[in-house]
């Protein structure tokens, strides 16, 4: 798919409003809203990813190189499922940091070969365009803001992912994270220097993003306190109790 294509515009809108929609229902009517949406937008986003799953199979295109859990995109989508399932602070704000710093740059950008209609551009988008609904939903809608520190904290497990997915790529041959090579069709990796360079770059652009969105989290939660009542905090308050 072409970047920028009518295809990819129209994804990309669908993603905008969806997000807007989930914003204003959460903040317009609070858990009544939001708790039933969670659970709904996470399980199409699970269904795009186990769809993904089954595409590759049924085509005979699975691989162990390819397809195993470990591009961060795979992380985004199990993590985004679990803190919309089960909202915990932690889920929370790996989702908001790895859907504003990598998934919104997926989206811009997709790494994807199939265009509309085939099943893998609807798989893609359920995930990735879900996944920054989610983070919009929990944290703007729901307000459930990222705690103070909390971007070291994102960061260090995702060096921990890493870490893991270069194991995956030796193993396999594979490219997960991209960390043996740049995606084919262009990304924000290539104006990052050679390998592996590129890598390093990455991982410290990575943790200025995280920084920069921890602030305006903090931004955000003054502005906030000084509007509406925060009902966000209540519901995280009773989720925890579940």
């Amino acid at each position: 798919m072409r970047d920028l294509s009518g295809e990819h515009l129209a994804a990309l809108a669908a993603t905008v409003a969806l997000s807007a929609l989930l914003v204003a229902g959460a903040r317009r009517n609070g858990t009544a809203f939001s708790r039933p949406a969670r659970l709904i937008l996470g399980a199409v986003i699970l269904a795009g990813f186990a769809g993904e799953q089954l595409a590759y199979a049924e085509r005979g295109e699975w691989s162990a190189r390819v397809n195993l859990p470990f591009q961060l995109s795979d992380a985004v989508t199990l993590v985004t499922v679990a803190a919309l399932w089960r909202p915990r602070p932690l889920l929370v704000e790996l989702t908001y940091y790895w859907a504003f710093a990598a998934t919104l740059q997926a989206l811009a950008t997709p790494d994807l070969r199939q265009a509309y209609p085939d099943v893998l551009y609807f798989t893609y988008f359920a995930t990735h365009g879900g996944a920054l609904a989610a983070a919009c939903l929990l944290v703007i809608g729901e307000r459930r803001l990222p705690r103070a520190g909390s971007a070291l904290k994102a960061f260090a497990v995702t060096a921990a992912f890493a870490a893991a997915a270069a194991a995956a790529t030796l193993i396999t041959g594979g490219n997960y994270l991209f960390l043996r090579r740049k995606p084919v069709g262009g990304s924000l990796l290539d104006a990052m220097g050679p390998w592996p360079v590129y890598i390093a770059a990455g991982a410290a652009l990575g943790l200025a993003l995280f920084l920069v969105l921890e602030a305006a989290a903090r931004h955000y939660a003054g502005a906030d306190a000084q509007g509406t009542p925060r009902t966000g905090r209540g519901a995280a308050r009773r989720d925890a109790r579940r």
